[in-house]
């Protein structure tokens, strides 16, 4: 190229930063470090087509992990749901957005369906076709928490999967026993003395099903894919009992912006109010460090459902939530 063929000074070549960011593909990498989502191993376990709304959390979280799943097992899995957003958006009778072996359960049963799958594989002698159950927060903390303890107890070769976006999103957005504390729900209005979600009930299940010393528990965000699909694969690496909780923002139930969904689920992590960590047979193994820890504030901006928090008039709930964070940190070794 002669020095008159050469661009014009305001041009410049692109530049390419697509590894040192948060996006999906990754494909500039090399082979060995791209996700499953970069890769034509990926067998697109959720079709297109289905109906969740934009910048559903719980859609990105579920194709992520059933993705990786599906790689791990060379495509033996057969999946159970429960009642719930994904069972809703994505089988709209008598349409199904999904391409694997998949069945629909009650609200509070998935647990013990996918613990008779599992039976019925072992009596076949099938030892390569895996078994996950699938739920959100509320079919998962509440409704179905007696069959999941069962499954835990038992010790059932299955992988239970919650899609934590903390209510009951689909039926209406009421409180679950997930729900933040100081949340706005249509059962928990920021209204009285109390406004929100009662910060003195409700539970954090990852820590009970710590307490079943099961093989393996982890939780894990749909901001950062490739600790997701670690996770789920370590998680296939074990037989039993395991569970692993993905922090799945919801737009229409947490009031945010559909195109700020990977940035509020990073941001709810490096607040600490969304702990990333795994565990072994009850005990602690490895956590995800903040390396810069964000303001709570800069996290609840970003919802509706917390504007109320932010009002002088409530500073006390969120010095209350402060204290959650800085409690998660010291807890699970998160700086």
């Amino acid at each position: 190229m002669t020095k008159k063929e050469q661009p014009a000074t305001d041009e410049q070549m692109i530049k390419f930063y697509q590894t040192g960011t948060f996006t999906v593909g990754n494909r500039l990498l090399d082979e060995e470090f791209r996700t499953v989502q970069a890769t034509s191993e990926r067998s697109n376990s959720i079709d297109s087509g289905h109906r969740a709304c934009q910048g559903c959390g719980q859609a990105l979280g579920a194709r992520y992990a059933l993705d990786t799943a599906m790689r791990v097992t060379d495509n033996k899995i057969i999946a159970a749901n429960a009642t719930g957003c994904l069972e809703v958006f994505t089988t709209p009778y008598p349409e199904t957005a999904w391409s694997i072996p998949w069945i629909h359960s009650l609200f509070g049963n998935v647990a013990s369906v996918a613990s008779g799958i599992a039976a019925t594989l072992k009596a076949k002698g099938d030892t390569t076709t895996r078994v996950i159950a699938q739920g959100g927060d509320g079919g998962t903390t509440d409704i179905g928490f007696a069959c999941l303890s069962g499954m835990f107890d038992r010790n059932d070769d299955v992988l239970y999967i919650c899609y934590d976006n903390g209510g009951y999103m689909n039926t209406g957005v009421q409180r679950s026993s997930a729900t933040p504390g100081g949340a706005r729900t249509s059962t928990s209005m920021p209204v009285g003395e109390h406004p929100g979600s009662s910060f003195t009930t409700g539970k954090f299940l990852p820590a009970i099903a710590m307490a079943h010393e099961i093989p393996y528990v982890a939780t894990a965000s749909v901001h950062d894919l490739h600790d997701l699909e670690r996770k789920i694969e370590k998680a296939m690496s074990f037989r039993g009992a395991r569970y692993i909780q993905i922090n799945v923002p919801c737009p229409l139930g947490w009031g945010s912006e559909p195109a700020k969904t990977i940035k509020l689920a990073r941001i709810g992590v490096e607040s600490g109010l969304v702990p990333l960590f795994e565990a072994e047979h009850g005990d602690l193994t490895n956590s995800t460090k903040i390396r810069y820890q964000v303001p709570v504030e800069e996290y609840l901006q970003l919802q509706r459902r917390f504007a109320h928090i932010l009002k002088p008039a409530n500073v006390d709930q969120l010095e209350t939530i402060r204290a959650i964070a800085e409690k998660n940190i010291k807890r699970y070794q998160l700086l």
